[in-house]
Order: structure tokens, then C-alpha cells, then sequence
């Protein structure tokens, strides 16, 4: 190939300097002086380079490596195109319900904000189980990343060529397939700030050169660690930052906060407690419902207990409690970095078959234990039962007798009655969820050529099971509440105190470690079969010749979920396990019969079109056939123009399709017959539009359909020497997403969701049903950009690369009938955010055996969370701006190969220590709290050191 033209097959690679020409001379090396056909992610056709009329990113071992990354998450995590969301362990250590349950030690690639189960991850080209417990997308944590080639990323659709879920795009892990030798390796990530270290060390080994002696033996073993991070090892998680928007929204504090209780005054009630309904503050005149003695005058004060301090009430709509409440920073209790161990195996067997064909068998297996730690629970009698209630006898109800008495007087309280109360149980100590997760995949398969045709065909059957247990910070809930209520356990210890030897052993007693939370298992069983070749005929028109790829996929896929170990009936209740009884599916399973036709057409010499089709037969709903239509145009030898048009699909996962139905009773009194009462407000005056409190019905729906996809995207290519720049254009279209139904949409739309609603024999609406539909739609479009150079400079090479990446637009449909919605871009999310801008910009110099290479990432900024009450405008916090600033930093490294058989690489990561931009938003129901990182490393300035030695 002419060095302009391996410049365009690099320009498609995405590849830092100092790696393109590496891959150049690997594609130009051959035993027979011609040029190998190679097979690239989202074409089944082998060709002589990879490009072609799609953009594909390929990450060489060598980037992986010099960057400091040691697992898939981190790579995705810098990755341009990917999504900032809550698909990694780093954004999911304290959300453990509903939908992200399956998120316990799982990691998912989520690409051009399309979702987890939007994005197709392969392994060698081929598919592997789903995680699980998620049953919806593969674990990245199962990789074995250490046995790692290259990561090649598609990025465009692609479901013409592989089927459901290739819509945001496809990440292919290609891993070493023939090694000769023994290379033993070791690598260590430091904090300088301490917590979150990471260490990795694996043996890599084969046997036999499959040219000279017809075979190969090789097998890698790795093991991974990765250290907790927690929030107080960091001073930028405080949440004390009311003047900035941010303050924790919790009364559950180590001294308890006392609360009232509706009817709390009636003597007959259940709920009669010490201060009733609420205490009239004597200086305001307000109400206050929920307070903490330590807050009032002549007490030790809020921060007299570690992360205590004042409740900025007003920033949560509760002025009246302003001054007299305390709040504690439990983000400061939960975790930034979940601690994981993984191992895992990948063992490899090929022997020639005749002249031209190759026989393997592969191996894979792993293990990941994660465990998510988090704040203590915050326990209330209401929550845990009558037998709850703190007892009126004791020093302790005295002192909080003594000290309401003092402030608001006698006369207002209900001396005697037990106390309501909020309470975080320290000496519970924190909530911990372990999740070990086991996976193997065994492929047989066999390749080869036979003239101008290329063939291949592979069985497989892999699995990936994964299993949560209860750790510390879990109790049964009788004995948790008979511990309070007899006044052994006391929520109301003074600053400096403890819980007393007896209240601890009570704890101990009551502990739920060790019980199952829930469990989980996919098995996919795959049968795959293509041909592709050259068929020697000519279009006449000046092109080469057509070459055409057909195949077969045959899949049978299986999932099981146990909600809980034991019988429904005889479950035990602790308090705050996250179980999921309603959910569990004995074992579940569908058959996918798909043939796919490719061919590329060379009309002209400077103009070829790829044109593919696949059609898929899914269990349950049926066929669907999906076709692409691209091209790659290139009037001159510097100039590639390249586009492609195609539909796409992803199919319901079996959570969607099978969950059990749930009932939840409608607790409020602002609802009433949304048929007979506009937008379904109670009128007191009206006897139709009195409040009715209906149950919510959630769960799957066995007769959902697949989501349906289009995807355009259009690009050039400009090429000169050793200097390449490429703008590609794309955009997605998805129609009958599968969702929950918006409340609020239900109500305010009555006729149009009529099947929504379940009538009882009197015409009175008995359920609404909020189980997952196909409705609306999905706009997103973005252009990507991309420059590689590589120049002398001085006595060495210099190479640059730049990699950015732009949304422009990002629109959802609620319904089919209805207008998109505002454009996301650079807003906040409580899933992803959709960041207008994201780049990387990489600076290499190689000089004798060293390489230096220097790599910005940036983030740009984005819309912060509206407090609640900043958007009421009871609250006006002064340094509050509404914007999270962008994110900067900067790695570097240094790869050194002086020393006979070793390579030494050392690096630095957020080189000037930034700490993460600052977010007002609370990690109630997103990730982190005055950090996200969804978008930024809460780990700080980090050391690297990877020493890799071979035998």
C-alpha cells in the first residue's frame, strides 16, 4: 500500500501516533510478500484494509497500556462516544432498586446515549452471555482484559450484520490468538491522596508456531484488585455547601431527629407520640415536624457528631424547620470506588487443517466479587413497626424532654408518649451487598480458505451467573424494632457516648449477613456459519470485482432469576434489603434464527457501494429484516467521501418481557377520575372528583415488541503524507420505545392510555397500569472528528492525535402522536448526560527506546440540578449558578524498552490533581454528591507503574 493510502486506513483506526505505524507494517507483513484480507467489525467481507463506508476506532494493546487502563469500564470511560452514564461501577455503588438492581457488580457499554442494552458487545467477533442479574447486556468486568489484542469500535449501527442491539454501535474485544513464549507482567496504580490503589498481575504462555509446527497452545491467567475509595477520603464530596445550591436531604442523623406523626396528639391513636403533630416554634411562629435537640439554644450543636451539621431546610422546601433540624453528609459515607477482585483464564488450542484452514478451541472463564458499601441505614418506628417506638422511660427520653421542654415549653408536649424519631444506626455500621459473579464461555470453531473464498464457522455455549449476598448493615427487622422499643438500642446517644455493650450485642444478634439477596443466570448457546469471497464478476463499469458474504446465526438464549432463595412465605423481613420476589423467572428462553447477506460492489474505481441484509426470527413476536446501504467514494487518492443508511433493532429483554407484576397501593390525596376531573385534580365541591387511591400495577409485558431503528451517517476522509483529518455526521431515529409510562402522562391523557386503566364492576378506576409499553420515540444526532499526524522532530518521531466528539441533538417522544420534547443536550439527568462536547487530544514522541506521550481529555460543562427549593424560590443560595463547570485534566507516560527482554511504562494520571467539577445535584437518585462521576475520576493524581518481562 502507498503510505497516503495507509494514512486513510489509520484515519478510520482512530489510533495514537505512535501505534499507526505499528499496525501499518502488522497489516503489510505476510509470509508469501502479498497483502492479508482481514475481517473488521461491521462487515462479515475480508478485505485488504479496514476501511470502508463505516467509522471504525481501533485501540491498540499498546494505547490500553500506555494509558494505565486495566479494565473495560476505564477504557469506556474515556471514550468519546460513550454515554455518561450510570453503567459502571463508579456511578451505581449506592443504587441497588427497580430498574438498576441488576446493576449489583455489573458494568455495561453504552454508547452515543442509546443505553446499556443498545450497544452490542462482542468477543472475537462473536456474542457472549448477558450478565446475570442485568439479563439486558454484557458485564465489561467479565473480559478478560488483560488478554486483550485490540478493541476495535463500530461506530454506527449494525443490526444488517449482527442483529438486536446494535443500534448506539458494536465494541469488538479481539484477544491474543496465537503467542509463542512466556511474559509475565505487573502493574500498580497509586493514589497520591490514598484509597482506590489498583494492582494487576497476570502470566501469559504458549507453545508452538501454528506456521512451522501446524499448531498453538497458549493460555493468560490474570488477577486484579481494586481498592475501596470512600467518600470521606475526599474533601470535595462535603454536601455542607448550602450556599452553593447543596445541602444532604436527611433527618436520619447518629443523634436522632424527633419527629411528629399524623393524629400524633390523639391518645387512642397508634401514632400518638412526644410531640404530636408538630411543636409551634416560639420565635417564628412555624410549625416544626421534624427536629433534633442537639440544634436548639444551650445545646452541643449539630457538628458536635462527625458529618453533622445544620439542615439548610430551606434548599428542601421545609423553612419552618430552619435552625432547629440537623442534617448528616451520608455521601460521605458511601463509596467512590467499589471494591472489585477479578480472575480470569483465557486458554487457546489452533492446529492447521489441511493447507489453508485452521481448528481451535478457546476457553474462557472469570470471576468478580464487587461489593457495594454504603451509608447506615435510616431507621423509623413506621418503618420498622409498633415494637419500634423509643420508650418514655430512661436518662435518654429525659434529656430530650428537658431540652424540647426548655425551647418551645411543657405544655405543648406529650410527656410520657414514646418518640418518633429519625435515626442513622452507626453502630449498624454500613450497608454492604457483595456480588460474585462467575462466567466461561468454551468456542469451537474452524476457518479457513479455499481459493478466493474465506469461510469460518463456530458452536458455543457461554454463561455468566451471578449471585448478591448481605453483608454488614443489615437486620431483621423484629428483632431490630424489639432492640429499640425495649430501650436496649438508644438513638438518642450524647456526643462522646456509646451504645452500651448490651446494645451492641443486640445488633450482632439481629445482623442479616450473609443471607441471598437474589441471583441471576443467562446461557446462550450459538451456532454461527459465513462464507464470504471474491466472485469474479464485474459490473463492466470500470470497478473491480464483487465480493459477497453470506451466513447463518443460530442462538438459543436462557435466563433465570431468583428473587429470593427461600419461599415466598417464609422470607424473613429485613429491614431495607433490596429483595425482588416478584421478579423472579424460573427459567425463560427464545430461539434466534437469522441469515444475513453482504455484498461490496465496486460500481467505479473510485466508487464502491456496501450493501447488506439480515433477517432475524425471534420466539415470541416474529421476524424482522433489517437492510444497510452505504458507500465510499474517493475522487482522488487524498479524498475519501463514505456514508451509509441502515434499520436496526433491539429485541425486549426477558426483565421487560417477563417480570412479575407488582402492586403498589396510591398512597396521596391529590388524585381523582382523571375521566371525570381534569387532569385528575380532587374538587371538595364535586362528588365525582373526590380522591380515589388506586394501585399502581408495574412489571413485564410478554407481548411487547422489538424497539425499531434508523441510522444515517456521513463522513470524509482527507488524507496528505502523513497528515489525516475526518468529520463524520450521524443520527439515530428510534420509534416505539420501550418504557414506563409516565404518571403524570397517564393522568392528563386519560382517553388516550384508556387500556391503561382497570375498571372495577361500578365503572370506578380499580389499577392504572404502568407496565412497559412501545410508545413514542428517539432523536439523537452528533459529528465526530478525528486528526492523526506523525512528523521528525528533532532526533525523534512526533506524532499527534485528536479525537472529538459533538451532540448536537438529543429529542424524546412521549407518545407516537405527540411533539418531541426540549433537546437535552448539556442538561442534567438522573441516567445520562448528554454532554455537548468531549475530546482527546494525545501528543507522542518516540526517541531511541523511549516514548513519551502526553493526553488531554476534556469534558465540557453542563446544566446543574435545580435544588427544590431554588425552583419553588423558597430558597436563594448566593453562590449558586446553575452550571456544572468542564472537566480538564491531563496523563502522562513513559514507555521504556532498554532493558533486554522488558518493557517498563510509567505514568502519571490527572496529572495537575483537578479535582472534579462541582454539582449541586444529590446522589438520592443519581451517582455521587458534589461530584458526578459519570462525567469525572474521583480518585485524583495517580502513579502507574506496569513492568512487563518475557521469558
Amino acid at each position: 500500500m502507498k503510505l497516503n493510502k495507509i494514512a486513510l486506513v489509520l484515519a478510520m483506526s482512530g489510533l495514537s501516533a505512535n501505534a499507526l505505524a505499528q499496525q501499518a507494517a502488522t497489516q503489510e507483513e505476510t509470509t508469501n510478500n502479498t497483502v492479508e484480507r482481514i475481517e473488521v467489525t461491521g462487515s462479515s467481507i475480508k478485505r485488504t484494509s479496514i476501511e470502508s463506508d463505516l467509522p471504525v476506532t481501533v485501540i491498540s494493546r499498546a494505547e490500553i497500556d500506555a494509558a494505565g487502563i486495566t479494565s473495560a469500564e476505564q477504557l469506556f470511560l474515556q471514550l468519546n462516544i460513550a454515554s455518561n452514564s450510570n453503567d459502571n461501577l463508579a456511578s451505581n455503588a449506592g443504587i441497588v432498586g427497580g430498574e438498576e438492581r441488576g446493576n449489583n457488580g455489573a458494568s455495561s457499554a453504552n454508547l452515543r446515549q442509546q443505553g446499556a442494552g443498545s450497544t452490542l458487545v462482542l468477543l472475537n467477533g462473536r456474542r457472549i452471555a448477558t450478565h446475570g442479574l442485568k439479563g439486558r447486556s454484557v458485564d465489561l468486568n467479565s473480559i478478560p482484559f488483560a488478554a486483550i489484542e485490540r478493541v476495535e469500535v463500530l461506530r454506527d449501527g449494525a443490526s444488517a450484520v449482527y442483529g438486536t442491539d446494535a443500534i448506539g454501535g458494536v465494541i469488538n474485544f479481539i484477544l491474543k490468538k496465537n503467542y509463542n513464549g512466556l511474559q509475565a507482567q505487573a502493574f500498580a496504580d497509586h493514589t497520591e491522596a490514598g484509597g482506590g490503589n489498583i494492582y494487576r498481575i497476570n502470566l501469559l504462555g504458549g507453545t508452538g508456531d501454528l506456521n512451522k509446527d501446524g499448531f498453538n497452545i497458549m493460555g493468560s491467567l490474570s488477577y486484579k484488585s481494586a481498592e475501596i475509595l470512600r467518600g470521606n477520603d475526599r474533601d470535595f464530596t462535603n454536601t455542607f455547601q448550602p450556599e452553593r445550591g447543596l445541602s444532604p436531604d436527611t433527618r436520619g442523623a447518629p443523634y436522632a431527629s424527633v419527629n411528629n406523626r399524623p393524629s400524633g396528639d390523639d391518645p387512642t391513636s397508634s401514632n400518638f407520640n412526644l410531640i404530636g403533630t408538630g411543636l409551634t416554634n416560639p420565635n417564628t411562629g412555624l410549625t416544626n415536624d421534624v427536629l433534633n435537640v442537639l440544634a436548639l439554644p444551650g445545646q452541643p450543636g449539630c457538628d458536635a457528631i462527625e458529618n453533622m451539621g445544620p439542615d439548610a431546610a430551606d434548599l428542601w422546601n421545609r423553612s419552618r424547620n430552619l435552625g432547629v433540624s440537623c442534617a448528616w453528609d451520608y455521601p460521605r459515607a458511601s463509596v467512590l470506588q467499589q471494591p472489585v477482585e477479578n480472575i480470569d483464564f483465557v486458554g487457546r488450542g489452533t492446529m492447521q487443517v489441511g493447507e489453508n484452514s485452521e481448528a481451535f478451541i478457546e476457553l474462557l472463564g472469570s470471576e468478580v466479587t464487587s461489593k457495594k458499601v454504603f451509608e447506615p441505614n435510616q431507621i423509623t418506628p413506621w418503618a420498622i413497626g409498633s415494637d419500634g417506638w423509643y420508650p418514655s422511660t430512661g436518662a435518654s427520653y429525659d434529656y430530650v424532654v428537658n431540652a424540647l421542654s426548655d425551647f418551645y415549653g411543657a405544655d405543648q408536649l406529650n410527656i410520657g408518649a414514646p418518640i418518633a424519631y429519625r435515626w442513622r444506626c452507626m453502630e449498624c455500621g454500613p450497608r454492604e451487598i457483595e456480588t460474585v459473579t462467575t462466567a466461561y464461555k468454551v468456542q469451537l470453531g474452524i476457518e479457513g480458505a479455499w481459493g478466493d473464498w474465506d469461510y469460518k464457522a463456530g458452536l458455543s455455549q457461554s454463561s455468566n451467573e451471578a449471585e448478591s449476598e448481605l453483608g454488614g448493615g443489615y437486620h431483621y427487622t423484629e428483632q431490630l424494632a424489639q432492640a429499640i422499643g425495649s430501650g436496649v438500642v438508644n438513638p438518642f446517644v450524647l456526643p462522646g457516648n456509646s451504645q452500651t455493650p448490651e446494645a451492641l450485642a443486640a445488633l450482632d444478634a439481629a445482623s442479616a449477613r450473609g443471607v441471598t439477596l437474589f441471583g441471576g443466570k443467562t446461557t446462550m448457546i450459538q451456532l454461527d456459519a459465513s462464507i464470504s469471497g471474491d466472485t469474479g464478476f464485474e459490473l463492466g463499469l470500470g470497478g473491480d470485482t464483487i465480493y459477497v458474504a453470506a451466513g447463518v446465526d443460530l442462538r438459543r438464549e436462557e435466563y433465570e432469576f431468583n428473587g429470593d432463595r427461600e419461599a415466598a412465605d417464609q422470607v424473613p423481613d429485613i429491614y431495607g434489603a433490596p429483595f425482588d420476589e416478584a421478579n423472579s423467572l424460573d427459567d425463560v428462553s427464545r430461539d434466534i434464527k437469522a441469515v444475513f447477506v453482504e455484498a461490496l460492489v465496486p460500481v467505479v474505481e473510485q466508487l464502491e457501494l456496501n450493501i447488506a441484509v439480515r433477517h432475524d426470527d425471534y420466539d415470541g413476536f416474529g421476524g424482522t429484516t433489517n437492510p444497510k446501504y452505504g458507500f465510499k467514494f474517493t475522487p482522488m487518492e487524498e479524498l475519501l467521501f463514505r456514508g451509509a443508511y441502515s434499520t436496526g433493532f433491539r429485541v425486549p429483554s426477558f426483565n421487560q418481557l417477563f417480570n412479575g407484576i407488582t402492586e403498589e397501593p396510591y398512597t396521596g390525596t391529590d388524585l381523582a377520575n382523571p375521566f371525570l376531573c381534569p387532569d385528575g385534580i380532587p374538587d371538595a365541591t364535586n362528588p365525582q372528583c373526590q380522591p380515589i387511591t388506586p394501585t399502581i400495577l408495574f412489571g413485564g409485558k410478554p407481548d411487547l415488541g422489538p424497539e425499531e431503528s434508523t441510522q444515517s451517517s456521513l463522513g470524509v476522509v482527507f488524507a496528505l503524507d502523513n497528515f489525516v483529518f475526518n468529520v463524520d455526521w450521524w443520527e439515530i431515529e428510534i420509534e416505539g420505545t420501550i418504557q414506563t409510562p409516565d404518571f403524570r402522562e397517564l393522568i392528563e391523557n386519560p382517553e388516550l392510555y384508556r387500556d391503561n386503566y382497570i375498571f372495577a364492576s361500578d365503572g370506578s378506576i380499580q389499577s392504572i397500569d404502568r407496565r412497559f409499553i412501545n410508545a413514542g420515540g428517539r432523536k439523537t444526532s452528533g459529528i465526530e472528528v478525528g486528526m492523526n499526524t506523525t512528523f521528525e522532530a528533532g532526533p525523534g518521531t512526533m506524532g499527534l492525535n485528536f479525537n472529538g466528539s459533538y451532540l448536537i441533538e438529543d429529542i424524546k417522544q412521549e407518545r407516537d402522536d405527540a411533539e418531541f420534547g426540549p433537546n437535552l443536550v448539556g442538561t442534567h439527568s438522573r441516567g445520562n448526560i448528554p454532554l455537548r462536547w468531549k475530546h482527546t487530544f494525545a501528543v507522542n514522541y518516540a526517541y531511541d527506546d523511549f516514548i513519551h506521550t502526553l493526553t488531554q481529555i476534556y469534558r465540557h460543562s453542563y446544566d446543574d440540578e435545580t435544588p427544590p427549593g431554588v425552583a419553588s424560590g423558597e430558597a436563594n443560595p448566593p453562590l449558586y449558578d446553575g452550571e456544572v463547570g468542564s472537566y480538564l485534566i491531563y496523563n502522562y507516560s513513559l514507555t521504556y524498552e532498554g532493558i533486554e527482554n522488558t518493557q517498563l511504562i510509567f505514568g502519571v494520571k490527572n496529572l495537575f490533581d483537578r479535582d472534579p467539577p462541582f454539582t449541586a445535584h444529590q446522589n438520592d437518585f443519581s451517582p455521587g454528591a458534589a461530584f458526578d462521576p459519570r462525567v469525572a475520576d474521583p480518585r485524583g493524581r495517580s502513579y502507574t507503574l506496569q513492568v512487563t518481562y518475557d521469558f
